[in-house]
């Protein structure tokens, strides 16, 4: 895993593992990897993915259960796209727009865009 200098780690780690939930590679009642085997896998200190499971843990989208291990929470999928749908409209999307202006780019331009996207659908 290639990490960003701009964000914090384990807040890439915490994102990385919301990306899973969102494409449905972890489900929800899903035994997460242990800590020290996600930090061998990415290679960071364990401390560091320890703090990426806690702060899940926190947002209600992880649960510890004790001795056994960390789990995907009941409802986590729905906390994320609530959380992952704000950040489009709020940083996402307004970005966006000040490209689109940038670049002046017209409506047959966006139709296009559009039209790709739905092949990929």
């Amino acid at each position: 895993m290639e990490f960003k200098s701009s964000k914090g780690i384990y807040l890439q780690i915490a994102e990385r593992l919301c990306h899973k939930i969102l494409a449905r590679d972890l489900l929800t009642g899903d035994r997460v990897v242990s800590v020290r085997e996600l930090a061998m896998e990415i290679e960071v200190n364990r401390n560091t993915v320890m703090r990426a499971y806690s702060f899940l843990q926190q947002e209600g989208i992880f649960e510890n259960k004790r001795g056994v291990g960390f789990f995907v929470a009941e409802g986590a999928l729905e906390i994320i796209k609530k959380k992952e749908k704000n950040l489009f409209f709020e940083v996402e999307i307004p970005q966006l727009l000040k490209k689109i202006r940038l670049l002046k780019l017209n409506s047959q331009d966006l139709e296009s865009i559009i039209l790709e996207i739905k092949k990929h659908d």
